[in-house]
Order: C-alpha cells, then structure tokens, then sequence
C-alpha cells in the first residue's frame, strides 16, 4: 500500500509540514562540516546576527551547535527575557530562547535524504532517516502480514489493511503534533530529540502484536497460557530492544543525536508506561526518559490521562476508511488548536473550549466503531472459531528463536526472535497443512473459510455491571443446556457466551472530565468544561455490558432448541429480554411483572396538557 520514493531535494520550494527551510543564507549541506563562518552566516539568517561576535569569540563551528545548552549561551552573555502580550508569547522572546528554538530546526538539514510514503489517509508522509533505518527491519516489517482488525476482515472486505500502515500513520501524526507544540510554544523547548523520539514511539508502538492483532493478547494467549499476564504494549517494548539490538542501531541513533539509554528509556515509556511498574506507586514523577516539565510529551502517542492520543487519531480514520463508515472526528482540529498548559503543578496538552463537541464526536465514533465493527458478532465468531484451531495447533507449529531453540504458538512471546516470525500466515500454514497431528485445527479453519460459522442466538443485558471470571461463564453455559424442554439433547460445550465491555475508553468514567480547555481570552489558563454545560443530548452513562450467546450446533432443531433455551435462561438470570424473544419464545409470555411494567412505561400517554400542545403544533 504505501509505495515509498526519495523526497524533494533540500532545496526545494516543496517542504513537508511542520518544516521550515533554511534562510536564504543559509549553507545547504550537513550543519556538523560548517566552520565559524559558515555559523554566523546562519545566524545572520535567523535575524540573529547581532550574537556573531560571541559566536566567533567562543569558536562556536556546526560540530558544536549540537551541544549548546542554555547554560552555554548564558555564559556567553545571551540574555533570557522573554515579552507576553495577551496570554501569547510575542516576537520578542528573550535572545538564549530565540537562538535556542533555531538551533532545533538545525536536524532538518542533513546530507541524508528523507523519504515519502503515499497513504490514503494523511497523503504524502515525509520520514527522517532513523525511521527509515528502523522500517526497513524483518521487526517491523513483520507488521505487513498482521491484519488490523482481526476477523473483522472476514465480514468486512475492505478492511484489509494491517498494522504496517497503521504504525506509519501514527509516527506520521505524532511528529506532526509534536512539531505544531514547538511552533505554537517555543518556550516548552521541546528539542529535535524529544521529536525524534516520539516519533520513533509512535511508530513502533504496536511491534508487539501477534496474529489477528487483539485476538492474539485478547483470547489466545488468555486460553493458551491461563494465569499469564501479557499485554502487546509490553511486547512492544522487547520487540523494540530486539529489533535496535539484532540491526545495530544504537550507533546509528546517536550519529543522529539520540542520547542513550536516556531517550531509550523515554521511547518505551511512551509505549507501555513507566520502565518499573512499581514507580507508578511513587507519589514523585515515575519516569526515567523526560522530566517532569516535559511531562505533556508523553500524552502524543498513548494518553494514559484522558485517552486522546494520535493512536486514536489514526485507527479512527484509517479503519473507517477501509470499513466504508463514515467518520465524524476531524483530528486536524486537534492538531490546530492543541496547546500545552500547567494542570495541577504538571503541564498538560490542552485544547480550545470551542473543541469540546469535537472530543465527545471522538469518543462516539470510538463507540460506534466498536458497536458496529469491533465487535461485530460474525467478526467475534470469526475470532473465536481462530482461536479454538490456534488452541488445538499449539505445539504442533514450531517457530526457531534464539540459540536454535524452538518455540510453540503460545510460547514464542517469551523469544522475540521466534515471535517475529509469528504472524497472520500462521492461518494459511494450519490450513494447507497435511499433518495429521493438524486434522482438528484444519477442520475448523475451513469451516472458516466456507463459511460454516457458530450461530449467534442473541445477546442481553444485566442490570448492573458485572465481574464475569471464566468460572461464571462455564456455570452459564451449564445453565443454558438446562433449559432444553424438547427432545433435542444440548450439552454445555455446545454454547459459546462472549462478555463485551463498551464504553467511552475509561470505563463508566466520562473521559471529557480528564480533558483541560483553555479560551482565546487566556490560553495560559486549563478550566474544565462539565458535560451540563454542553449539552443534554450527551449520554448519560458511558459503559455498558452486552453477554452474547453462540451455539456450536448448526441443524435446524438444535438452533430451535437453543434459541429458546436462551430466552428462558434471560427470564431466568433476569437479564434484558432478547430483541425477538416475544417471536422465538411466544409461550414463554407474558412476562415477569418486572418487564411489563418496563413495557407498560413506554405506554403510557403523555399528560393532557403535552398531549394538546403536540396537537396544537401537528396543525
């Protein structure tokens, strides 16, 4: 999908976004080979000419441009004020910051070329040298043959599209987040190393995942290796080290100015979290990478505060794209107006107030893509049925890592050498397989591919939000056989019950609270804007809990039987009645006292006085 080429050369009136080309007196080569003069000429053309004497007088050449630090310039008699007129940073920030902020583009010109990908959904995506370097490894490469959404491509047909593009999008964004901060807000000194690791970060943030994405750390692994606690994000971070350490890129990221291991550190963190689970306790700042002023950088590529990161951002437009639903959320209205403020002794991405409608457009689409695609009930079966054949072939396919040994399906996370061979073609390699060994699992890959899937009976509701372990699941599935009353005999292995959690990204928390906004009156200023100051057509709730129901047994009468089954057990577990309940059980009404109050709610006629106002306007 995306073909790449060379970029425009250096001296091009083409420049990507959020890069601003050399003076016009500027040298157009590599800054590390100029001498002094070829420094003040820079200078010259930054309108910063009259710092060349201290510039000369201190032997200041390009080598050297790297290392200045604002102690440095200080030293060298630059000053620090800076000039705020009407909340905004004016054109008269103080010299050291001036210089500094210009040292920082400093990184845009190199001898080495970037290079551009096209994509379908943010165009032509401009990438630094040390991204390449990093795409063209077998570790990422990997994310070629690992669909995006899992079995959604099997109920979807456009949506084809695998991890490699989405990786690419999200380093694409969170560059050009990270660089619209930096323009808009000089004084956060955000440095060309701060941006290169983010975008590094976003572009390997999804390394970790296996075959069918979320199915693999979703369901496999779970079944596979119970008692387990494994997350992609944290094999994220091993296949990272492993992809720098199998192609020697630690010399290659500090020829380009990364300083190791701090900025190491500081790419992982933004991936998983803090390097030791237990600084999250500590009530000081738990990372190692950046400190704590700079705390905002680490909400680009995954927000752990509120949940809007260019991740999101991405998958949103990128899987509406290939699914053929229609996106509301405009992220570039994000990028616009996204501004870095103090929130409670820490500093924070912040939006415009007027953005408000925009962040709760996001999290609706979140919710609409998983209602409707996520977790789509053939996609689901889909997985599940993967699943069961993955289950039955692990142990049988074998995967060599390091020091020759070898590895099963489940047991390749634990060796990122075998687990980068691990991808989606493990499907393929089940399916054309003559292996006895493999009967089972090949079995039901084709029952896949033929379309001979488990039949989804229904789903329900409970009234509260419940913790359902897998022992309750098994009760229910037990509970469900029960409940046969015809002569069609149901065991409990013949249902299969999926719990799906939907909500807004924290629960039954409303993720808008955790957002700060700021006015054009005082942009310096984060406030927090309560959903009744919105509007009252916002949900109520933000979390809810759907249990559905699949039977394994495909003729006729057994379907009969389970469907029944299934609404009695709902009448019995005093969940919510299934949408053709009263169509498939008829004999089973009327129902408990319960539900026909429910139902004669939605009866009753509306007061005279609201009755006669309708009539009045329907005139």
């Amino acid at each position: 999908m995306a073909s790449r080429k060379r970029s425009f050369p250096p001296d091009s009136s083409l420049s990507a976004p959020g890069k601003r080309a050399p003076g016009p007196g500027a040298p157009q080569t590599d800054y590390a080979g100029w001498g002094a003069e070829e420094t003040c000429r820079y200078l010259r053309a930054e309108g910063l000419g009259e710092w060349e004497d201290a510039f000369r007088e201190h032997r200041i050449t390009g080598v050297g441009l790297r290392y200045l630090a604002d102690a440095d310039l200080e030293k060298m008699g630059l000053n620090s004020f800076c000039f705020l007129m009407d909340g905004f940073t004016s054109r008269f920030l103080g010299d050291r910051l001036r210089v500094l902020h210009s040292l920082r583009t400093l990184w845009q010109i190199k001898a080495e070329p970037s290079k551009v990908f096209n994509d379908p959904i943010h165009g032509h995506m401009e990438m630094h040298p040390l991204l390449i370097r990093i795409i063209d490894t077998p570790q990422f490469q990997r994310l070629r043959h690992i669909k995006q959404l899992g079995g959604a491509y099997f109920v979807f047909p456009g949506a084809s599209h695998n991890r490699f593009e989405h990786s690419l999008g999200v380093g694409h964004l969170a560059g050009q987040l990270v660089r619209a901060l930096d323009q808009r807000q000089p004084e956060l000194h955000i440095t060309r190393r701060d941006v290169l690791c983010v975008q590094i970060a976003g572009l390997c943030h999804d390394l970790g995942h296996g075959p069918f994405s979320h199915m693999f750390d979703g369901k496999f692994i779970p079944k596979a290796r119970p008692g387990l606690t494994w997350k992609h994000e944290d094999a994220s971070v091993k296949m990272f080290d492993h992809l720098v350490a199998d192609n020697n890129l630690q010399p290659v990221m500090e020829e380009h100015g990364l300083v190791l291991p701090e900025d190491l550190d500081f790419i992982k963190e933004q991936i998983a979290g803090p390097m030791d689970p237990k600084d999250m306790k500590k009530l000081e700042w738990p990372y190692r990478g950046r400190p704590e002023d700079k705390s905002f950088l680490y909400e680009i590529v995954s927000n752990k505060r509120n949940g809007i990161d260019v991740d999101k951002w991405d998958y949103f437009a990128r899987d509406c794209y290939h699914l053929g639903i229609k996106n509301n959320f405009d992220y570039g209205r994000c990028l616009m107006f996204a501004r870095v403020c103090e929130v409670d002794g820490q500093k924070h991405i912040c939006t415009r107030d007027k953005e408000v409608g925009n962040l709760y457009d996001m999290f609706h689409t979140r919710n609409c893509l998983h209602r409707r695609a996520y977790q789509h009930k053939v996609a689901k079966i889909v997985e599940t049925m993967i699943t069961e054949a993955f289950l039955k072939a692990d142990g049988h396919i074998l995967f060599e890592g390091s020091e020759g040994k070898m590895f099963s399906l489940s047991t390749a996370i634990d060796d990122m050498e075998a687990y980068t061979k691990v991808t989606d073609n493990v499907f393929e390699q089940i399916l054309n397989s003559s292996s006895a060994a493999l009967k089972d699992s090949r079995e039901i890959l084709k029952n896949v591919v033929c379309r001979r899937l488990y039949k989804c009976l229904g789903h329900t509701q409970a009234d509260q939000h419940e913790n359902v372990p897998q022992e309750r699941i098994a009760s229910w599935e037990a509970d469900l056989a029960r409940c046969a009353s015809q002569d069609v005999v149901l065991n409990p292995e013949d249902f299969i019950i999926d719990v799906i959690n939907l909500d807004y990204g924290m629960k039954e928390k409303n993720p808008i609270n955790s957002v700060r906004f700021y006015s054009k009156d005082d942009p310096s200023k984060a406030v927090q804007i309560r959903k009744n100051q919105v509007s009252k057509l916002l949900p109520e709730q933000f979390a809810e809990q759907l249990i559905r129901v699949y039977c394994k047994k495909l003729d006729s009468r057994s379907l009969e039987a389970a469907k029944k089954n299934f609404v009695q057990w709902c009448m019995d577990e005093n969940f919510s009645k299934p949408q053709d309940g009263d169509i498939i059980a008829p004999e089973l009404t009327p129902l408990k006292p319960s539900r026909q109050e429910d139902d004669d709610d939605n009866k009753k006629e509306v007061n005279p006085v609201g009755k006669a106002r309708i009539q009045l306007f329907e005139r």
